[in-house]
């Protein structure tokens, strides 16, 4: 083992950056890689909650990410998610590098986000006005993936309990208590919006959400359990990583799909997307939903083993 390198998080957030993930990511599909190819994770329930299991191999590696979610972290004072990410050389299948897998998977989600939509963002001629759903780490890293690759004008945090939210959260935007009012005003003049939550529930009414915004869907890969309502997918262009994925994993989109809000033939993936395949119009509402794959882990891993080495 005095031969494998180890990438502690805060090595991962230092030696890659929010923007250099998302080039990471929109450079392995522009090399032709095609999601649909990957190896599908595998979730298996215990006492905790589950374990994931997500391996995908291209180029000069072989990624797997192993993962526990645990419900009852928070209680325990730990992080609800923790994991190692194992990076082996492809041609023999020696362990090269461990990485963090709770800091890759913060530094990647937020990534593929805004991969996903990046040609859209030229949408917005002036600095954006960005509400997240949720004060966790992909509520924040998306807040600062989004403010690295456009000019934000503000960004408003909706959250059950305010009085919970940290410093961390705090020193980026506002923090606003859920189903308000003023959670409702910031919502209506949003131009971004993120869900990065635990719901299994639509979070707002679709109306709320104006024509032109970009939501970026990310709380959950459970068939059953959805962020957003289905009305808002019936006037909405979407796109999502992997057709089959998301037609396996991501409620919001098989829920609104059972709902009749949304037909499955016009659901683009986000490869259209990065590669002009599938131009956006920009007078219509943009959902995203991801649910994550393994292939973004190796594509921002291999980066970043990549950036350490020099």
């Amino acid at each position: 083992m005095d031969d494998v390198t180890y990438l502690d998080a805060e090595t991962v957030f230092s030696t890659l950056s929010p923007a250099e993930a998302v080039a990471a990511l929109r450079e392995t599909l522009a090399g032709g890689f095609d999601p649909s190819d990957d190896i599908p994770r595998t979730v298996t329930d215990v006492s905790a909650g589950n374990m994931i299991f997500m391996p995908s191999e291209f180029g000069p590696w072989v990624g797997v990410k192993l993962v526990g979610v645990s419900t009852g972290n928070a209680e325990r004072g730990l992080p609800r998610i923790l994991g190692q990410y194992l990076m082996y050389e492809a041609s023999t299948l020696r362990l090269r590098t461990v990485i963090d897998g709770a800091a890759l998977t913060t530094l990647r989600t937020p990534a593929v986000s805004v991969a996903a939509v990046e040609p859209a963002l030229s949408r917005f001629t002036a600095p954006v006005r960005v509400v997240v759903f949720g004060a966790g780490p992909q509520g924040v890293g998306h807040a600062d993936t989004i403010a690295e690759v456009v000019d934000v004008a503000e960004v408003s945090f909706v959250v059950r309990s305010p009085d919970q939210a940290g410093h961390q959260v705090r020193r980026r935007g506002r923090v606003i208590e859920a189903g308000t009012a003023e959670a409702n005003e910031a919502l209506r003049a949003a131009d971004i919006v993120v869900t990065a939550t635990t719901a299994r529930t639509p979070l707002f009414d679709a109306d709320l959400v104006r024509p032109g915004a970009i939501v970026l869907a990310c709380g959950s890969h459970d068939p059953h359990a959805r962020e957003l309502p289905a009305e808002l997918f019936s006037r909405a262009e979407v796109v999502v990583e992997d057709l089959g994925t998301a037609l396996r994993e991501c409620g919001d989109v098989v829920l609104a799909i059972t709902d009749g809000a949304l037909d499955a033939d016009s659901i683009v993936t986000m490869s259209q997307v990065c590669t002009g395949e599938a131009p956006l119009d920009d007078d219509r509402t943009l959902i995203f939903k991801g649910s994550g794959m393994s292939w973004e882990d190796l594509a921002v891993a291999s980066k970043l083993v990549e950036a350490a080495d020099r």
